[in-house]
């Protein structure tokens, strides 16, 4: 069950705040008539507040352009409609007004309404709203996007893009911007690395940070986060504010702006050859989501944000959504619903935003199974994340949306708005979310549980009060689609791992091993063909590309179940590929050059040794003796593993796979030198009771 989130969340001191209340009348107001009204400024927005009124059933927000003498230049005009349903606290009724041009001054009334019966508006509220983040004379803070220089009139196109993106590196010692790769029509795919008071250097020393990441916009269409993300990232790269250093100091903020270049510069959903590249990130057929799974590989994310917009104009602000497949780990999809119901509902109330669950009112079957959309890949992958959409069109609750530019403003800054909270949520929660991550590991090496080919966990309807009367439909698995007996491993042969591919651009596509490899998946390789055991952290995923009863799968690979299971009570040499699974084997084991093992809820009482093994991957099991593994040549991992006595991993192999050593306790001394590469602990701490030596010393 869900743990009940406290409130109080650091406010961000980036929102510099004006605070201001309707004056006082001589004489009692009428009962219908709306009281103690606020107005709050914040980047991009205004957050009205007041006390509700007896029997209403929704408020009118009205906004007036006024000058420096609070003299009218325009006229009123209805801006919002606030409903009950908005909000968990509807007892204390916000509302974000965001269609303006920020630094502009605007008075402010509101009126409740009972059904069609209009109440007499509230005394007016006169403030200036927050201009755009940034002095405009202070180096770095100056810089603007193209869609702020217009007054949000045009996007930022791709070349303003990498312009402002690369004065921002060049400006700031916070920021580097790497490529991660090129777009069908060779656009880059950059990404900002954001930390205090430099970003670490490496991949590896990133992921040490449990760094958070922002896909901005996947859908060329759907500009709005996008323009978030440029801003945000100015705010990083040069605000002063504790509260970013803080933020910085504890973590590393990946931001990829456009990783489809071709269908942002063409405004079109999918990129350059049609390919929805949100239905692509299990597959990878694009170089496009390659790239930003290759990302995820290396950085190893611990949480995540990916920004859209939807075409449900009866919906919230902030649909969101987590990773629903069942085949995600239970503590991942916890934690990332924490983040949404526990986090972003309760600062949403607070700021008058209206986040609710994707779907919200009317939303159809959106939101489902597929492992190709990144929420459900980057759950497969142990990430914390949400799926993010901004209303396309203002609807009832937004009535002056119509115009363009009022339209585009309250998309973009709610998407800032909402990509702040993510990163406060990030750093008041940063133990919970590496030990769901931990858990959700572990659990997956165990290889247990059946395995889902499509169906996706339940969102229940927000408790009431709301928001959430319309969740997600249902999506439960159909028998054909379930495998409850789960195998050990997938076998392909040289043709299925090698053998060429056309489902890529123009005919032409990576590798069965390519995208394995892009996964980050391990593989051995025996004599008798490829090996891709399921004891590992993507478990979840694995399956879903290899089997053949995959929905959308790379090709079918053949399931391979164990062969050692029950007692053996005699020694174990291992030939060829040996899998054990709920075994006790009472005798040593050794592993012959070029063999592999792989075991999952297995002892071992007795010394394991080997010498030139393909591969040695171990899971939720326990040696009882001392335990050799060098010279390994394709994989190793141990993963919540207790080996009672002396482990040597050493000059061991692997090529491109880093052996893994996580969460594994060893009741002896650790030899662990000259492997290449050396090895990593995942951010699983490993308990050691011996000495360490220099390769594994920090694991």
């Amino acid at each position: 069950m869900r743990r009940q989130r406290p409130t109080a969340i650091a406010v961000s001191t980036l929102i510099a705040v004006t605070l201001t209340t309707a004056p006082t009348p001589a004489n009692a107001a009428p009962a219908d008539q709306v009281s103690a009204l606020t107005v709050r400024q914040a980047d991009g927005y205004a957050t009205l507040a007041w006390q509700p009124v007896d029997g209403a059933t929704d408020y009118q927000i009205e906004r007036t352009p006024v000058d420096a003498t609070d003299t009218p230049t325009g006229a009123p005009t209805i801006v919002g409609i606030w409903r009950p349903n908005r909000q968990i606290n509807p007892h204390a009724p916000t509302f974000a007004d965001a269609g303006f041009h920020p630094g502009d001054t605007f008075r402010w009334r509101v009126r409740a309404r009972t059904d069609t019966t209009e109440h007499p508006y509230s005394d007016p509220v006169t403030a200036t709203t927050t201009a755009p983040w940034g002095n405009p004379d202070t180096p770095g803070q100056q810089l603007r996007t193209q869609w702020e220089t217009t007054h949000a009139a045009q996007y930022t196109s791709d070349t303003d893009e990498y312009a402002y993106t690369a004065a921002i590196d060049a400006l700031s010692d916070r920021v580097r911007v790497v490529e991660l790769g090129r777009t069908v029509q060779n656009r880059p795919i950059n990404m900002l690395l954001i930390g205090h008071p430099t970003p670490p250097a490496t991949p590896q020393a990133v992921a040490a940070t449990a760094p958070v990441a922002i896909n901005c916009n996947v859908h060329g269409n759907e500009p709005g986060d996008r323009e978030a993300c440029l801003i945000m990232a100015r705010q990083l790269a040069f605000s002063t504010d504790p509260r970013v250093t803080d933020l910085l100091s504890h973590t590393t903020v990946l931001i990829v702006p456009t990783i489809n270049g071709d269908g942002r510069a063409a405004n079109t959903r999918g990129n350059s050859t049609g390919q929805d590249l949100n239905r692509d990130y299990s597959l990878i057929r694009q170089p496009e989501t390659t790239a930003y799974i290759r990302m995820v590989r290396d950085y190893r994310p611990v949480a995540g944000y990916d920004g859209h917009e939807f075409g449900n104009s009866r919906a919230g602000d902030l649909p969101m959504l987590p990773p629903r497949h069942q085949n995600v780990a239970q503590p991942i999809f916890d934690q990332s619903q924490d983040m949404i119901e526990g986090h972003m509902y309760a600062k949403g109330a607070e700021a008058g935003w209206w986040p609710c669950p994707y779907g919200c009112e009317g939303g159809g079957n959106v939101g489902l199974s597929e492992e190709t959309i990144l929420r459900n890949t980057l759950g497969l992958k142990n990430v914390t994340n949400s799926l993010l959409e901004l209303r396309s069109a203002g609807g009832q609750t937004r009535p002056d949306e119509g115009n363009t530019a009022n339209n585009r403003r309250r998309k973009t800054y709610s998407a800032l708005w909402t990509f702040h909270q993510f990163l406060d949520y990030h750093r008041a929660d940063r133990a919970a979310i590496l030990t769901a991550r931990a858990q959700a590991i572990e659990l997956q090496a165990a290889n247990t549980g059946r395995l889902v080919f499509r169906g996706s966990r339940p969102i229940p309807a927000h408790p009431a009060p709301h928001p959430g009367d319309s969740p997600p439909p249902l999506d439960a698995p159909p028998a054909n689609l379930i495998l409850d007996n789960p195998p050990c491993a997938y076998k392909l042969t040289d043709a299925q791992y090698h053998g060429t591919r056309t489902d890529g651009p123009a005919g032409v596509g990576t590798t069965v091993a390519q995208r394995i490899a892009a996964h980050g998946w391990k593989v051995i390789t025996t004599p008798d063909g490829h090996y891709v055991p399921l004891n590992q952290p993507e478990r979840g995923l694995i399956p879903l590309l290899l089997d053949p009863t995959g929905v959308e799968k790379l090709t079918d690979g053949e399931r391979v179940y164990p062969t050692v299971t029950g007692r053996r009570n005699r020694t174990l040499t291992v030939t060829g590929f040996t899998c054990a699974a709920n075994a006790t084997i009472n005798g040593p084991v050794t592993v012959r050059p070029g063999a592999a093992l792989v075991t999952t809820a297995t002892t071992i009482n007795g010394p394991l040794a080997t010498t030139g093994a393909a591969g040695i991957l171990l899971a939720a099991s326990t040696v009882y003796g001392p335990t050799r593994i060098t010279d390994t040549t394709d994989a190793i991992s141990l993963i919540d593993v207790t080996v009672a006595g002396p482990l040597d991993l050493s000059t061991n192999t692997t090529g491109t796979d880093t052996p893994v050593l996580a969460g594994t306790t060893i009741r002896g001394p650790l030899a662990c030198a000259g492997n290449n590469p050396a090895p990593t602990n995942l951010g699983i701490t490993n308990t050691v009771h011996g000495p360490r030596t220099t390769e594994c010393a920090a694991l």
